[in-house]
């Protein structure tokens, strides 16, 4: 295992390019399965997610090959893959390979989609609280599939003539949910109406995927998505949108060193609320042709905000702990509310230990500012939590060492060399003490 060292009290500066969205290419990957011809993704990150869940791809029958590194267009990382399942293997996804990440229950919808049948272990990931499936489930049962849970396994069968067209309602938005039913319906018979649909980027750079391989689907970026189903897809090739997250934590990693970045591929409307707040706290944040440029002015105090994090277009559950990171060095005290997943302030025991001040009430995290943070040894204990700490270590004093790393890797391409890039003090070190914990 390795960790991170991080020296802060350095202002960052300079140009950071922002990799392909990590919740996208995933999704993206999952439906290459609908057709028998080969799809080519381009920008996508190289990430330990994409590398999981193309192993559980290859288990199925894809066929894989990396064409190279991303193009100049799409800046100087990502890369261009091909996906080609000419005949699925089997319609059985393992919970060996399953387990290791929950975006692996989205082949659900492609495997019943084109198969008819499909098994799919209930799944791992982040330990972020309960994400039922429920209603994954009760999405493709509208589309005539019986659905049951049979020895930890989603067993979902099309009807005698396959799935055909129904009326989706969510109770609540959900993205997986939504993505699932998109890849089941494009195959199925008639039409299909989605009503409060996920209205993500990702969802639309799904859709647009789809859209390139054949499908027919009108009223993406809305709540309302109607498909008309068809006989077949075929090839395409499509590249990955920029992830909004990583943008989000690049703008918190100006506005926390009293920092100014350009930050390409970049997009405002894709994390406008994010942006709200932020520039509320005093950053100066515009959209420029090719990315976002973000300045703090040196010497500004930060200001204290209050935030929700609520489905998109409101501010994403992803960005809370970096947001958070931002308000434990900020003038005043904020409010920050989670209502997506009951769980996710992880981190708050980890930055208190660099000194910051929060409180939990239930939901809530209560965070009064401190004048400054001290460098400790953190733990990270999930994806978003650990990108917290490594932009609390930004700015304390001294050395931050943030282990459990693997949990970034998931999500960040070339977290240090970008970083380093633009100025901070940060390294990756074997991590002794992290590997004998590994083993006990």
């Amino acid at each position: 295992m390795d960790k991170i060292l991080i020296r802060g009290g350095k202002r960052l500066s300079g140009t950071v390019h922002i990799s392909g969205a990590k919740n996208s290419a995933l999704k993206l990957m999952c439906a290459t399965l609908l057709t028998d011809e080969p799809v080519t993704l381009q920008n996508v990150p190289d990430l330990t997610d994409v590398r999981t869940l193309s192993n559980l791809l290859a288990d199925l029958g894809t066929k894989i090959t990396l064409d190279g590194d991303a193009s100049a267009s799409q800046g100087p990382y990502g890369q261009v893959i091909t996906f080609h399942t000419p005949t699925l293997a089997k319609p059985h996804a393992d919970y060996e390979l399953v387990r290791q990440m929950r975006a692996s229950v989205n082949t659900l919808g492609p495997l019943l989609g084109r198969n008819g049948y499909a098994e799919v272990s209930l799944p791992g990931g982040c330990a972020i609280g309960a994400r039922p499936l429920d209603l994954h489930m009760m999405a493709i049962e509208k589309l005539g599939a019986t659905v049951t849970i049979e020895n930890g396994y989603i067993i979902a069968r099309a009807p005698e003539g396959g799935l055909h067209g129904g009326e989706i309602v969510f109770p609540k938005v959900t993205n997986g949910g939504t993505e699932n039913a998109l890849c089941a319906a494009v195959l199925a018979k008639g039409e299909t109406i989605i009503s409060n649909a996920a209205r993500e980027p990702e969802i639309k750079d799904l859709g647009e995927l789809l859209i390139k391989m054949g499908a027919k689907i009108e009223g993406l970026g809305t709540d309302t998505i109607r498909i008309q189903g068809v006989e077949k897809l075929h090839g395409a090739t499509h590249a990955t949108v920029s992830d909004r997250i990583e943008t989000g934590t690049y703008i918190i990693a100006a506005a926390i060193t009293g920092g100014e970045l350009d930050i390409k591929g970049g997009n405002v409307e894709h994390i406008r609320a994010f942006v709200d707040k932020v520039r509320e706290a005093g950053a100066e944040i515009e959209q420029t042709k090719d990315g976002i440029h973000v300045n703090m002015p040196q010497g500004k105090k930060i200001k204290a905000v209050d935030a929700i994090t609520e489905p998109f277009p409101g501010l994403a559950t992803d960005l809370q702990s970096p947001l958070m990171a931002l308000m434990c060095v900020s003038d005043g005290a904020s409010m920050i509310t989670e209502t997506i997943y009951e769980n996710r302030f992880m981190h708050v025991p980890e930055l208190a230990r660099m000194g910051a001040n929060i409180t939990i009430q239930g939901n809530t995290a209560v965070t009064r500012g401190v004048q400054k943070l001290n460098g400790a040894k953190v733990m990270a204990t999930d994806l978003r939590a650990s990108i917290s700490l490594i932009l609390a270590g930004l700015v304390a004093e001294g050395e931050t060492s943030v282990s459990r790393i693997y949990h970034l890797d998931r999500g960040y391409e070339r977290l240090e060399e970008k970083f380093r890039l633009i100025g901070a003090d940060i390294e990756r070190v074997s991590d002794d003490s992290g590997a004998a914990d590994a083993a006990e």
